[in-house]
């Protein structure tokens, strides 16, 4: 079985404005299309909510406020998602009413979700996908903002107190799934930092112990390395964010994992870029950068990385 796996995906803003006299296609380059087909599951991390209601979250010292259009779900289908994780710092930027419809438009799409509900139940439910009788079971978490989480009775999304190791109702949730593989997919970390900061790295050990099989975090807008079935963060992979000139946010990863017996056995991460609104495959002089830095980043925490026709791969990370 193989999972695409894609981080940070805005699709308000600016990426809304293309979307109300454009299609759909105009946002992702063909190849990129291409590379999403081949994947039997996609998951990405929806970073905004999809709505054509609401108020700003009330927060003077907030400043970014995501929302797409109706409309944003034809990215998800033409690209084919199949479920998104809505655990982050903006599903809730236009409060209660707006995450309601993005439930009602995702499931009108036919798109999965996970971590965030109608109340903290819901919110911290997992997600089982299932492709030709291998089941992935999907448990989506944040550990920002606190204000954000869904209570007994209140809409929101699946927070864990992870700087603080407070994640018991997680465990909790691992521990009951009979999946043939467990993916956890944190929304962790500060903005904007190039390696795993301690909580972080700390987490992560607490999920691999706990048996999970594969974690693919995300929140820095940077890729990071991938370590013992961790991918510390994905990146970004659609929006039109300001451009950080070191750490280059525009320059990512999509990750392929090919699954082998519940084990994900190998990572294809393939390089990509987003140009005003629109991600497409890296052009060389980029994807020597990503390499490098890809490279190094793994490196770091003691992974070695091969390149297959311009792929990078991390093979049999199990140990």
């Amino acid at each position: 079985m193989k999972l695409l796996l894609a981080g940070d995906t805005m699709l308000g803003r600016n990426v809304a404005e293309r979307l109300q006299t454009e299609p759909p296609e105009v946002l992702v380059a063909d190849e990129v299309i291409e590379i999403a087909h081949e994947a039997d599951l996609f998951l990405l991390n929806l970073e905004c909510a999809i709505s054509a209601r609401g108020e700003r979250w009330p927060d003077p010292t907030k400043p970014f406020f995501f929302r797409a259009p109706p409309v944003a779900t034809e990215v998800l289908t033409l690209l084919g998602v199949d479920c998104v994780t809505l655990a982050n710092n903006h599903a809730l930027d236009y409060g209660p009413a707006a995450l309601l419809d993005t439930f009602d438009h995702l499931s009108a799409a036919g798109v999965a979700w996970v971590g965030a509900g109608t109340d903290e139940r819901s919110a911290r439910s997992p997600v089982v996908l299932e492709h030709e009788g291998f089941t992935l079971g999907i448990v989506g978490v944040t550990d920002h903002p606190a204000a954000y989480a869904a209570g007994p009775e209140r809409p929101g999304v699946a927070y864990a107190d992870l700087r603080h190791g407070k994640m018991q109702w997680l465990l909790n949730t691992i521990g009951d799934l009979a999946t043939d593989a467990v993916l956890v997919t944190p929304h962790w970390g500060p903005n904007m930092v190039g390696e795993p900061v301690p909580h972080v790295r700390a987490t992560a050990q607490a999920l691999r112990a706990a048996g999970v099989s594969l974690i693919a975090g995300h929140s820095a807008h940077v890729f990071h390395g991938v370590a013992d079935r961790v991918l510390y963060d994905l990146g970004d992979f659609l929006d039109d964010y300001a451009v950080g000139p070191g750490l280059r946010n525009d320059l990512g990863l999509l990750f392929l994992v090919t699954f082998t017996g519940g084990v994900p056995e190998r990572i294809e991460a393939i390089p990509v870029a987003i140009d005003r609104c629109h991600t497409r495959l890296a052009r060389p002089d980029e994807a020597r950068w990503i390499t490098a830095r890809f490279r190094q980043a793994c490196s770091d925490l003691g992974t070695s990385v091969i390149e297959e026709r311009g792929r990078l791969v991390i093979q049999r990370t199990a140990q």
